[in-house]
């Protein structure tokens, strides 16, 4: 039976005959109130202001019991109006605002998961349940004017996802021109309305009618309102000048992660934080650790308007004070969730630009987080930011949510839910209340204890509460709040582990960021056979990409049951640093791509090495990875530690070099640590052993005499090109430019081959073929910096030859690119 409120108020029956509902005016708009709350308890009051307004007549109450009295009269058989100390509840589900409403958040979070076509039919589907104005007829009631504005609102923001969704999918751009221009004569004033009428104007071919559309808007804003269009409407505009890309296709932020179960138990929360992001600029999530706050920031990121990103402050090793390198690591944090090569570029990346960032796992940098966060507000009026944390940040303007424990019931139904996906058929308990009571309702708590159904019972879990329940409820007062909750749900959980399971969850916490099955086994020794246990028992999670993660409580609490001494912190330190050393070779080889993205996965886990080992193994590893930071554009985000292990370090000779890469690596260009390095590089006599060494240093100090590069065909190749960059003459730096080209190319490396391309055609009469080849393998590396310097040198020699045409769009991408990656400038060109 389906109950519709999306125009006249009727009801249908499963074959979609109308079912006539008497009573008069009040009764409809009673019925109307409850529907819009359907299965939830409406208290007598709402209903009482709902139906007679702020002023209701003497007896109101009695007047509504007596329509709540014609009303059950009215209603079909089976059709219920219960009635509880709280309030009216009418016990039917298939509405259709609430299934609009529900369609319209699947649809908005298809779209952020980058499927625009299934966003488009979800909006679709959810837009065809409309028959005319919301509540058309019982648009008298006190309530009903509110409701109605809020669901038209609601309608108007389903159209626009829908016009985005259709156009990014590449629906009928003629169809789409017919939808919205009767929606654009309503609301002329709708920057995003008017913006989408000019891309799908564009897409038919009607650039001029478009271009009309952007005129009138601007106009009318300047005599209605004073103002100008906005950035978003202007960049249609200026794309729609071009003849270029619409800018709603160029989403250079990824989707936020995936969930991977469904959503139990903080509807309620997630409707005030939905209001609370669109009344302001930042939100914080506070709660104790276990209480959902990722799930809850995630599931209302995924429905919010503007590009959304997702920032985990969870692998940053921070002191929470505002002091020590944590400061720079959470900056360089925000800028790698941003995709941004390097923190000082952070407010250029996101100038101008709609922006909501869901900061994650804020607690033990919340200092430095404040600070940035502050920062970034006040130098970038679109930005929005929703953090969780377990205190707030402390920053005026702050709004916060606090978040704890489930309600009774909703716990029990997400214990009865991951139950079942453990237990299949299992649909309750008589003891499972007591068993969510006793875990305090923290969703982490109660999913890992439903998780524990694959071997146990609920009685043989409840019973075995006893002790643990005295621990959450009556914890030591002066420990930490996670201490007082979340570590007697961790520790509870500890405690049903086998011993040799206890040994591989404590190894485990050595890792950041997961790892791999190869990682564990080599890492953790022979009692990595538990892991499959640990995945079972839900306290390591499995990746799509077939990683193994701990969530960062559980992390936490098991390495502090690491015992002193145990060899995994040194079997880390040791596997990462013979991961790097393999893969330096490989990158300037065939393999290139395929080892930067091994480099990139274990990033986390590269920086943890890092503190780990003996000074000199640390050099090795800075070594072995200057190159791959380098390529990657990172050495700003693994400064700090860098700089830690400087302070560690006895330099010597025999070390010399892996020395002065740990300089340069730290992020320094002078003082002490800079003299002694150049020192050691100037007093060599043997062949460098990192081949990056020379070009490294030169590029960032300067040259020193008499570096011996080695005698691999790498080495060879890039001392030809250096040679010719230094060889005035064109006539003679030629050949060398060839030789090093072919002999990178037979080696395969991308970097080295584009460098020599782009020294050539600085030399050639036609650079065009040189240029592009270059620039595809620029691209294929990602290195931004490159990409901009090549695309503006050959927009200058599209100019020169007289094709404005592609020297604009080749300065168009080069900009899009400069800001996209939070560049203020390019590198000087190594040729002309």
């Amino acid at each position: 039976m389906m109950f519709r409120l999306l125009g006249p108020l009727t009801v249908a029956d499963a074959t979609g005959a109308p079912i006539p509902v008497t009573g008069g005016p009040k009764v409809r708009a009673l019925l109307a109130r409850l529907l819009l709350d359907a299965g939830r308890t409406v208290p007598v009051e709402r209903l009482v202001d709902g139906l007679y307004g702020d002023e209701p007549p003497a007896g109101a109450q009695g007047a509504l019991q007596a329509q709540v009295s014609r009303l059950r009269r009215a209603l079909p058989p089976g059709v219920a109006v219960e009635f509880s100390p709280a309030g009216y509840r009418l016990a039917v589900e298939d509405v259709d605002v609430l299934r609009f409403e529900a369609l319209v958040r699947e649809g908005a979070r298809a779209g952020a998961a980058g499927d625009p076509v299934r966003a488009a039919a979800l909006l679709r589907e959810a837009l065809g349940l409309w028959r005319g104005p919301a509540l058309a007829d019982v648009r008298e009631a006190p309530f009903a004017a509110g409701q109605a504005a809020r669901l038209d609102a609601l309608r108007l923001d389903a159209v626009e996802e829908w016009a985005a969704a259709e156009l990014t999918a590449g629906g009928d751009p003629a169809l789409l021109v017919r939808e919205l221009e009767h929606l654009s004569r309503e609301h002329p004033l709708r920057e995003r309305l008017r913006g989408l009428q000019m891309r799908a104007l564009g897409a038919a071919g009607r650039q001029a009618e478009a271009l009309a559309v952007y005129e009138a808007v601007r106009a009318a804003l300047a005599e209605e309102l004073g103002a100008d269009p906005s950035p978003e409407l202007s960049a249609v505009h200026l794309e729609l000048l071009r003849g270029g890309e619409s800018t709603a296709s160029q989403r250079t932020f990824p989707p936020l992660p995936a969930p991977l179960t469904d959503f139990v138990g903080r509807e309620g929360e997630r409707e005030r934080l939905t209001a609370l992001m669109a009344a302001a600029r930042l939100v914080t999530l506070v709660g104790p650790g276990g209480a959902g706050k990722t799930r809850l920031a995630l599931e209302v990121g995924a429905g919010l308007r503007g590009e959304v990103r997702f920032v985990d402050l969870g692998v940053v090793a921070g002191t929470g004070d505002g002091s020590g390198p944590a400061s720079g690591e959470v900056a360089e944090a925000f800028a790698a969730g941003l995709g941004v090569r390097g923190a000082a570029r952070l407010e250029a990346a996101l100038a101008g630009r709609p922006v909501v960032l869901i900061v994650d796992n804020c607690e033990h940098v919340v200092v430095e987080t404040a600070v940035l966060v502050r920062r970034l507000l006040a130098a970038l009026p679109a930005l929005r930011v929703l953090t969780t944390s377990r205190e707030a940040l402390g920053i005026t303007g702050e709004s916060l949510l606090p978040l704890g424990a489930l309600a009774p019931e909703a716990a029990e139904e997400l214990f009865v839910r991951r139950a079942a996906a453990v237990r299949p058929g299992f649909t309750g308990h008589a003891r499972v209340a007591e068993l969510c009571s006793g875990l305090d309702g923290l969703p982490l708590a109660v999913e890992l204890a439903a998780a524990r159904l694959r071997t146990l019972s609920v009685e043989e879990l409840a019973d075995g509460l006893g002790e643990r329940f005295e621990l959450l409820s009556r914890g030591d007062r002066t420990a930490p709040e996670r201490h007082r909750t979340l570590r007697a749900v961790v520790e509870w959980s500890w405690s049903l582990l086998e011993p040799g399971e206890r040994e591989l969850a404590a190894r485990l916490s050595v890792f950041r960021g997961g790892a791999t099955a190869e990682a564990v086994a080599r890492v953790c020794g022979p009692g990595a056979y538990a892991l499959a246990s640990l995945v079972e028992k839900s306290l390591v999670e499995v990746r799509d990409d077939g990683r193994y993660r701990m969530l960062e409580t559980i992390r936490a609490y098991a390495a502090e049951r690491l015992p002193a001494g145990d060899p995994a912190p040194a079997a880390h330190h040791a596997y990462y640093r013979e991961l790097a050393e393999t893969a330096d070779p490989e990158l300037r080889g065939p393999a290139q791509l395929e080892w930067l993205a091994r480099l990139d996965a274990e990033d986390a886990n590269l920086r943890a090495a890092l503190r780990r080992g003996t000074p000199e193994e640390g050099l090795r590893l800075v070594a072995a990875l200057s190159p791959y930071w380098w390529l990657r554009g990172l050495r700003g985000r693994v400064a700090a530690p860098v700089a830690e292990l400087l302070d560690r370090v006895e330099p010597t000779e025999e070390r010399g070099e892996e020395y002065a890469l740990c300089v340069l690596a730290a992020g320094l260009r002078e003082g002490e640590h800079v003299e002694r390095a150049r020192g050691f590089l100037a007093a060599g006599t043997a062949p460098l052993r990192q081949p990056y060494t020379a070009f490294l240093w030169s590029t960032s100090v300067g040259p020193v005499e008499g570096l011996r590069l080695g005698d691999d065909a790498w080495s060879r190749s890039l001392g030809l090109v250096g040679r010719a960059l230094l060889t005035p003459a064109p006539t003679e730096a030629e050949p060398l430019l060839r030789e090093a080209l072919a002999g990178f190319r037979a080696l395969g490396e991308r970097w080295g081959t584009a460098t020599a391309l782009e020294g050539l055609a600085g030399l050639s009469a036609d650079p065009l073929p040189l240029l592009g080849e270059a620039l595809e393998l620029f691209e294929e590396l990602g290195v931004a910096e490159d990409v901009v310097d090549l695309l503006r040198r050959r927009a200058t020699v599209h100019e020169r030859s007289g094709d404005r045409e592609a020297a604009e769009s080749d300065r168009t991408r080069a900009e899009r690119t400069a800001r996209g990656a939070g560049l203020g400038g390019a590198r000087p060109a190594t040729s002309s």
